[in-house]
C-alpha cells in the first residue's frame, strides 16, 4: 500500500467538480475495490463525469485509492482519526464529505480486504477413532492400535468462488507418530498464547 503523498491531496481536490455526492460516493466505493491494475479503466470511466484531463483522472483516482486503502489498513475508525490526515488547507466541506463517506464504509472495506486475501487451506472439520490392527503379515504386529485421523480442509474462498471446495483428508498414525504431532502441536499453542499475551 502506497503511503499518502502532498500530491494525493491536491488530486482529491477534483472532487469539487464532481456533479453530486453520490458521484463522489459511488467513486470512493469503485476505488478501494479495484486492484491496482484497474484503476486506468476506472479513470477513463470518470475523468468524463468530472470534466478532467486523462492525466487528472488517473491522479484522482489513485489519491482515492490510496486514501481509502490507507484508511482500512491503519484502522482508523474515528473521524478525528481521518481528518488529522488532510492538510489544513484542504478545502473543509470536501474533507467533511470523504469522511463522512469513508467511516460509512470502513467495515464493509474492511471485510472486503480480508475476504480477498490469499490465504492457505483452512480447517473445518476434524474427526478421529482408535482401531486396533487386526490382521497383519507379521504376529508381532497383530493388536497395535492405531489413530484414523480425517481433516476436512476448506480451500480459500478467493481461489474457488462462491463455493468453496471442502476435501477430506484421513491419515493412519501410530502411537508414536501420534506422540509426534501432539508434541509439535503443543509446541505451536504455547507460542501462539505467548503472542497473544503480548
Amino acid at each position: 500500500m502506497a503511503a499518502l503523498r502532498d500530491g494525493d491531496f491536491v488530486a482529491l481536490q477534483i472532487l469539487l467538480k464532481a456533479p453530486s455526492k453520490d458521484a463522489v460516493r459511488q467513486l470512493c466505493q469503485e476505488c478501494f475495490s479495484s486492484p491496482p491494475a484497474a484503476l486506468g479503466p476506472l479513470a477513463q470511466r470518470a475523468g468524463p463525469g468530472l470534466a478532467v484531463s486523462a492525466e487528472e483522472a488517473e491522479q484522482l483516482v489513485s489519491a482515492l485509492h490510496n486514501l481509502t486503502r490507507h484508511v482500512v489498513y491503519r484502522g482508523l475508525t474515528r473521524a478525528e482519526d481521518i481528518l488529522c490526515l488532510f492538510p489544513e488547507n484542504f478545502h473543509q466541506n470536501l474533507k467533511n464529505l470523504l469522511t463522512k463517506i469513508i467511516l460509512e464504509n470502513v467495515s464493509a472495506w474492511r471485510n472486503e480486504a480480508q475476504a480477498s486475501q490469499i490465504s492457505l487451506p483452512r480447517l473445518v472439520d476434524m474427526d478421529w477413532r482408535v482401531d486396533i490392527k487386526t490382521s497383519s503379515d507379521s504376529i508381532v504386529r497383530m493388536a497395535v492400535p492405531t489413530c484414523l485421523l480425517q481433516l476436512k480442509i476448506q480451500e480459500d474462498a478467493a481461489l474457488c468462488g462462491n463455493n468453496p471446495v471442502v476435501s477430506a483428508l484421513t491419515m493412519e498414525l501410530s502411537k508414536e507418530t501420534l506422540d509426534t504431532m501432539l508434541e509439535g502441536l503443543g509446541r505451536i499453542r504455547d507460542q501462539l498464547s505467548a503472542v497473544a499475551n503480548k
